[in-house]
């Protein structure tokens, strides 16, 4: 099968290129290396050393002898290059993960809002327009978010995209109808997701595009069997505030003797799943596609639930860290319960990896082993959703004011 990923350098993109490569599939990777670029902006780097796309490419031939194919384009601004390359191309299947990804850079200011809008809404937009134009009836799979649902707790089970309603009609009688579960962002970043639902909505109604969305929880881990064949294979790891994920960030945390930095009170429930996990779900995603003519088909791609505040008691207890309680940066609730159905994916075959399986020490291990590469000053959390929220934020980047240490 012949794939585009778009967004393929990223942290969930390159293990996916190199996991679909390994399967036998012909990968092209389309990206405007805006992930790298933003490093610089930020004054931060990857904790694990990263060669350039090209550099990890051709360490991937000479490991497998198959080819990743790499292509310079940026969709949400070269509407009719990128078109050119689907005509010229026509790929089986599309993977889309190219979106800024992060909450937090969504929220540093009015520019990074309005980046955040024009880049995820316009690459999403672009892709599903030129489909059309060019009848190119390829397997779309897009990488959501669960930050789709929102985290209020509402006492029921989160289905898989779509929820059983009943309204009252005219005549007093009552009619069943199915929607997509009621959208509640929390962030920029996650208000571009749930605008992707609704152009999917259109364009699989409109024009029998074949779409799938997948709700992923938080990425946790580095390596997937493929990246840990040769040291220049290896995947980022993200551990700033901005877009370094909670557990892979205590795990950085630990490793630098840096206090694990809980916000608020803990009580936000978030659901998690291993990287190699989350490159399983596209291939399975890819295997089984909707039907022209069908709805866009959801699946929540997680494996588990935990509280933060867990979380860092569990990797305290792991490498001795202290834990600081820190002001929250997000406009969120303090406590929120979080259940999730994924029976989807558990019904295709996956074998989830969850916490309890021993992978954290090897986390733990790369944290430890590049912790050198650590800039201190870049871990604390500071982008905050509001003006109000910002001015409580007083944090020394050598040692953080603590509301409380345990």
């Amino acid at each position: 099968m012949k794939i585009a990923i778009l967004g393929g350098d990223g942290f969930v993109g390159w293990p996916t290129s190199l996991h679909l490569s390994d399967q036998g599939d012909e990968v092209h990777v389309i990206d405007n290396l805006s992930r790298r670029w933003i490093d610089a902006e930020l004054g931060v780097q990857s904790l694990t050393p990263m060669d350039s796309i090209q550099e990890r490419t051709r360490i991937w031939k000479q490991e497998t002898g198959r080819t990743i194919h790499f292509h310079l384009i940026d969709i949400a601004e070269d509407y009719e290059v990128f078109k050119g390359w689907l005509d010229d191309n026509r790929p089986d299947a599309i993977i889309h993960f190219a979106e800024q990804r992060a909450a937090p850079y969504s929220m540093k200011s009015d520019q990074h809002k309005n980046y955040t809008v024009n880049n995820n809404v316009n690459a999403t937009h672009h892709l599903l327009n030129a489909m059309v134009e060019l009848e190119l009836d390829a397997h779309l799979v897009h990488l959501g978010t669960m930050g789709v649902y929102g985290y209020s707790s509402v006492g029921a089970a989160i289905p898989e995209g779509y929820l059983d309603v009943e309204v009252e009609t005219l005549s007093g009688e009552k009619a069943a109808q199915e929607i997509l579960y009621p959208a509640n962002p929390g962030s920029i970043y996650h208000m571009t997701k749930c605008l992707d639902q609704l152009l999917f909505q259109f364009y699989a109604k409109n024009d029998g595009l074949r779409i799938t969305d997948l709700h992923q929880g938080i990425v946790w881990g580095t390596h997937t069997e493929q990246t840990r064949r040769h040291k220049q294979l290896i995947n980022r790891f993200d551990y700033d505030g901005d877009y370094g994920t909670v557990l892979n960030r205590f795990l950085i945390q630990a490793a630098i003797g840096y206090p694990l930095t809980v916000h608020g009170t803990g009580g936000q429930t978030r659901a998690f799943i291993h990287i190699q996990d989350s490159v399983r779900c596209i291939e399975l995603a890819l295997q089984n596609s909707p039907q022209r003519g069908d709805r866009v088909k959801v699946f929540n791609q997680m494996t588990e639930t935990h509280r933060v505040r867990d979380l860092a008691e569990l990797i305290s207890r792991l490498t001795d860290a202290k834990v600081a309680y820190l002001p929250n940066p997000r406009k969120e609730a303090a406590e929120n319960d979080l259940v999730v159905k994924n029976g989807q994916f558990l019904q295709l075959g996956l074998d989830p990896i969850r916490l309890e399986d021993g992978l954290l020490e090897e986390v733990v291990d790369v944290a430890k082993a590049f912790a050198y590469r650590v800039d201190r000053s870049r871990v604390p959390a500071v982008s905050a959703w509001t003006r109000e929220i910002a001015s409580e934020i007083e944090l020394d980047p050598e040692h953080p004011r603590l509301k409380s240490v345990s």
